[in-house]
């Protein structure tokens, strides 16, 4: 979320940048559908179908909010904007979720993170602008809860995918320095790169899961 104006400048780097992560988020996203398709488990075409549409939700919201310059509906596209954040954080755990866990740890994880996701998604459409800190925690409380199962998660996904997963969660908790102190000049654009490592590092951990 931005607290205050950005420059024509910032607002070209901002919309370049998830601009370019639509289109990788586009291509990763189907290329993960495919995968999931040709092994013919109906939870593996689900869950990276769920991901790979909040994966480019997300990107294609935050491009549009910085990209269009109108004052309506560029209010309606920052609302889209964060709740999608809360939808990919939700979105990039279904994979795990549903093929890697599954039973009690994996259905235990998935209604938390999307009962989380709903309630961030209210909060934003209701409360949105209230307290940068409440969305900003909510975030990081969503993003880290996978710790809770990392012994199954290891057994299903072995070092590399772990290693990805961390990686990416990682590069997302760094970004968030930035993204909390966005009122400084380009902050808001380099929270984006390190949102678009995040997301990098996930697709290639999700990848590990079929």
């Amino acid at each position: 979320m931005t607290t205050r104006a950005q420059s024509v400048g910032e607002e070209i780097a901002n919309s370049i940048t998830h601009g370019v992560g639509a289109l990788a988020a586009l291509g990763a996203g189907t290329a993960l559908i495919v995968a999931a398709a040709s092994t013919g488990d109906p939870y593996g075409i689900v869950a990276m179908s769920v991901y790979g549409a909040t994966l480019v939700l997300l990107f294609l919201a935050s491009t549009l909010y910085h990209a269009i310059p109108h004052r309506r509906a560029k209010a309606v596209f920052q609302v889209l904007d964060h709740v999608g954040i809360h939808l990919l954080i939700a979105g990039s755990y279904t994979p795990y979720a549903l093929v890697t866990l599954r039973g009690p740890w994996g259905w235990s994880i998935l209604g938390t993170v999307w009962g989380l996701a709903t309630i961030g998604t209210i909060y934003e459409v209701f409360f949105q602008g209230r307290s940068h800190w409440i969305s900003t925690g909510l975030y990081l409380a969503m993003g880290w809860l996978g710790v809770i199962a990392a012994g199954p998660l290891w057994r299903g996904l072995g070092h590399t995918g772990i290693a990805w997963l961390v990686a990416g969660g990682l590069a997302y908790t760094s970004g968030v320095a930035f993204f909390a102190t966005d009122h400084k000049r380009w902050h808001h654009a380099i929270w984006h790169v390190f949102v678009l490592i995040g997301a990098a590092c996930h697709a290639i951990a999700a990848a590990q899961v079929l």
